[in-house]
């Protein structure tokens, strides 16, 4: 219903009231990867069915039996049930795909497959090539805080090589095809999108690694920076580049910015959500101290009584009752702040999409808004 009143040209904010009904995210992954023509699931599919990566998934079997995070993340590739993996390339794809060939690019229409160019294709490719690497190299334990449930030493120590070898074969696949296509202002946008990426995740490791530290010491704004350069600046600098690749004007090069940065920080903040939203609370999720909800809720606390609270949660042997601090933060104003900063984003991102066409492809873009936003 809402992709038909958006191919009308509607658009209805998401501040102040519920967002429109919206279909499940694999529902709406599944229906925007119709549009596209491609099923983004496999996007990645060509380099990781490589002869050198299928050596290493042989490898990799070895760890099977310990709980070192490689295998999650190896399991993600078969199988994520939040459709989460192949979200950016598919959203480069669609914001392609919406704002079509531009006047100086008719010329090259030949080259469209499904209203996308194959330069395009190709982004999207190294943009799923580039957020996989960089997820396999966050699968690297700190061998110094390993239990001994965790598995053999040597075992953990051989996950963590793989880990690392593996992630910088496809950063080099990655790296290796953006030069393919020869337009040195994507290289720029992606290359400082690489960059933002290291430096988000330093920020996330810096703090933690500090003894006693057990949640930083930011403000929402802090954190907003953090998930920006972590989260959002891949996907923000692929759409734009997308964009460039169909000599498209600066205008809906920063409207294709826009929307991806502020979709992608929905998509962070309904994730930071889950375990404060779920109607099911028989099992209690565990979840980051520096989650969304949890930052704002020591803005409005009080950073020392923020760290008195988790102490009272913690049990013997240090093991944190997520129940206990999950009704702390639900009892305050975090999980409502973090719900209206999710809507808010997500009101940017609809405005964004105000200045490409109405088209279905335009509308499934918004329908992911819709999915990122909505709370039940």
């Amino acid at each position: 219903m809402w992709g038909a009143l958006l191919r009308l040209g509607g658009r209805r904010g998401l501040a102040g009231a519920a967002p429109p009904p919206a279909a499940p995210w694999s529902q709406v992954v599944s229906e925007a990867e119709k549009i596209v023509g491609y099923p983004t699931s496999f996007m990645s599919l060509r380099c990781l069915l490589s002869d050198e990566l299928s050596n290493i998934a042989m490898q990799v079997r070895k760890l099977v039996g310990t709980k070192h995070p490689l295998l999650d993340t190896a399991r993600g590739f078969v199988y994520d049930s939040r459709n989460n993996l192949q979200m950016r390339g598919l959203v480069v794809l669609l914001i392609s795909k919406a704002a079509g060939p531009s006047t100086a690019e008719l010329s090259f229409q030949h080259n469209m497959v499904s209203g996308i160019y194959s330069s395009q294709r190709s982004l999207a490719e190294i943009t799923e090539l580039i957020h996989t690497a960089f997820l396999v190299h966050r699968g690297i334990v700190n061998i110094g805080e390993l239990k001994s449930c965790d598995g053999p030493l040597k075992d953990m120590q051989f996950g963590n090589k793989m880990a690392v070898l593996s992630g910088d074969f496809l950063l080099a696949n990655a790296c290796t095809s953006l030069a393919q296509l020869q337009n040195t202002k994507v290289v720029e946008l992606i290359s400082s999108a690489i960059g933002d990426l290291v430096q988000g995740i330093y920020y996330e490791n810096s703090k933690s690694s500090e003894e006693n530290c057990l949640t930083d010491d930011i403000g929402i704004s802090t954190w907003k920076e953090q998930v920006f350069l972590s989260h959002s600046a891949l996907l923000a600098k692929s759409c734009q580049a997308a964009m460039e690749l169909a000599k498209h004007s600066a205008e809906i090069q920063d409207m294709a910015f826009q929307y991806g940065k502020h979709m992608s920080m929905s998509h962070k903040l309904h994730s930071d959500l889950q375990p404060f939203v779920k109607e099911s609370s028989s099992d209690i999720m565990a979840f980051s101290l520096n989650c969304a909800p949890a930052v704002f809720h020591q803005e409005f606390l009080g950073r020392d009584a923020w760290i008195k609270q988790i102490r009272e949660a913690q049990g013997k042997g240090n093991i944190m009752d997520y129940k206990k601090l999950q009704e702390a933060i639900k009892a305050g104003k975090g999980v409502t702040s973090a719900i209206d900063l999710c809507r808010r984003h997500g009101n940017r991102a609809l405005a964004a999409l105000e200045s490409f066409p109405p088209s279905e492809a335009r509308a499934a873009l918004a329908n992911i808004v819709y999915a990122v936003t909505r709370f039940s």
